[in-house]
Parts: C-alpha cells; sequence; structure tokens
C-alpha cells in the first residue's frame, strides 16, 4: 500500500509550531498565526505558467515539503486539510473581493468557517495584502483588534458578511461571503479562472509579500516594502538580479528552481 504524503508533523515543523493539537479556539489561533507568519503569499507559478493544483498531495508537497508559498486557494486550502485532519469543523466557503465597497466581483477567494469553542470563526490565511493573521469571530458589528489592525463584520442583505479593514478614511470593504458551503468543483473552476484568464491580476505582476509582527514585507514586481524601525520603508530595484536576491534573503524563495531559464525573462 502507498504511504500517505500529507503529514502533519510535517506542516508543523514547516511553520514552526509546537502547540496543542486540539480543537480548542487556542489551537486554532495560534496555527492560524504561524501559518501567515511562516509561509508567504505569492503568485510566481500562476506567473510562469505552471499548473497549480489544489488536491491535498499536492498542496502538501509544494507548500510543505518543497517550501513554497500560495495564493488563496493553496493557502485556504491546505490549512482546511490540516484543521480537518485535527476534528476541526470546517466549511469550505467563496467570497467576492471588492475595492470600492460598492461593485463586487465573482466568487474568486477562498475563506472557512471553523467552529472551535462553541463559537463560529472566520478564518483566512491566503488574502494577501490586508489579510487577517489570527482568525475572526463570525460576529455582527463587533471591532476585532490584532496587531495593530482593527476589523468588523457587517451584514448586508445582498452579500452577506462584509469583511472591513479600518483605516484613516473609516472601514474599507475589502471581500463579502455567505455561509453557502462550497463544493469541490466550485474551487477548481474559481481557480481555473484565477490563475488562467488573460486578465487576471495574477496573471500581470510577480508578487510576493508576508506578514510580521512589525508590519508587511511586499515583493510586487521591483518594488520592495518592508517594516524597518518601525516605519515602512519601501525603494525600487535595481534590476532582475536584485529581484531574485530579495525574493530569496525575505521570502525563501528561488525562482532559479522555480521557474529554471524562464526567471527574468523580458525584464533585464
Amino acid at each position: 500500500m502507498r504511504q500517505e504524503l500529507f503529514n502533519l508533523d510535517a506542516y508543523f515543523e514547516r511553520i514552526g509550531y509546537r502547540g496543542k493539537t486540539d480543537t480548542s479556539p487556542e489551537t486554532l489561533h495560534e496555527l492560524h498565526l504561524a501559518h501567515t507568519l511562516q509561509i508567504p503569499f505569492e503568485n510566481l507559478d500562476i506567473y510562469y505558467g505552471k499548473p497549480v493544483c489544489l488536491d491535498r498531495e499536492s498542496l502538501f508537497k509544494k507548500i510543505v515539503l518543497g517550501k513554497r508559498g500560495g495564493y488563496c486557494f493553496e493557502m485556504n486550502g491546505l490549512f482546511s486539510f490540516v484543521l480537518k485532519a485535527l476534528g476541526f469543523k470546517v466549511a469550505d466557503l467563496l467570497a467576492r473581493g471588492t475595492l470600492d465597497g460598492k461593485t463586487y466581483m465573482a466568487k474568486t477567494h477562498q475563506v472557512l468557517l471553523v467552529e472551535a469553542g462553541g463559537k463560529q470563526w472566520m478564518a483566512d490565511v491566503g488574502f494577501g495584502m490586508g489579510g487577517i493573521m489570527v482568525p475572526l469571530l463570525l460576529a455582527e458589528e463587533l471591532e476585532q483588534q490584532q496587531y495593530g489592525h482593527t476589523y468588523r463584520l457587517r451584514r448586508d442583505p445582498k452579500y452577506g458578511y462584509i469583511f472591513q479593514q479600518k483605516t484613516a478614511a473609516g472601514y474599507q470593504a475589502m471581500f463579502a461571503f455567505t455561509l453557502e458551503e462550497c463544493c469541490e468543483e466550485d474551487f477548481v473552476m474559481a481557480h481555473h479562472y484565477t490563475a488562467t484568464f488573460p486578465g487576471s491580476f495574477f496573471q500581470q505582476a510577480r508578487f510576493c509579500t508576508i506578514p510580521t509582527p512589525e508590519g508587511r514585507m511586499t515583493l510586487f514586481e521591483m518594488h520592495f516594502k518592508k517594516p524597518e524601525g518601525g516605519r515602512m520603508t519601501e525603494r525600487t530595484l535595481s534590476g532582475e538580479s536584485e529581484f531574485r536576491h530579495i525574493l530569496k534573503q525575505y521570502f525563501g524563495l528561488d525562482l532559479e528552481l522555480i521557474a529554471p531559464g524562464r526567471a527574468g525573462k523580458d525584464r533585464e
């Protein structure tokens, strides 16, 4: 019999987790935090036209054994498999992104609804820009603070729960979701569109981002942002060689291994 590839101990090692493995809210929060702090959000496979599979074995092989990152369907997909293996009750949901809080896009973002401690939590380790670091209690209008950021969930009669982040100008809507649990084919369809449609944002530019306790590091093509000394620094990179250096130094990703012979095409 073939030995199963998926292994929780290897996942725990990947995210540096040494905590409990019960189904308490504390375990959920600590796993969520460790995942977001150790695994970068990145779109390099999509940008370079490499196939991205969402089955449990493929995600484990790429993110855990290959020490890669991924985007929402990969990150939340793997996290969902892990939580279910631990015994958590998890509902896989699809969300609609928004830029202005008025117009909402197609359902192309995965979020998780997790039950722990007799309550429901929104978990999301794969939003990327401005995502949460620990789960949010599924409660309307409750301001929830974490690591210098404030979030809340509002109810909308058409779009369901609206996930909002507080900014200097007020609350900004990020995405909306209902509690309708989706099936595997729903994610395959949404992922196929997001990863292969020529107009998809994920095909337009290379980026990688990861939160830190001090702030979020982001590499977006030739622009690099990094928290330093209590403030956010930003600079433009000199070229492709520096892009590869930053990617490896700060995110642990080797572009020559990810896209051999193709890294830096048309960019020097």
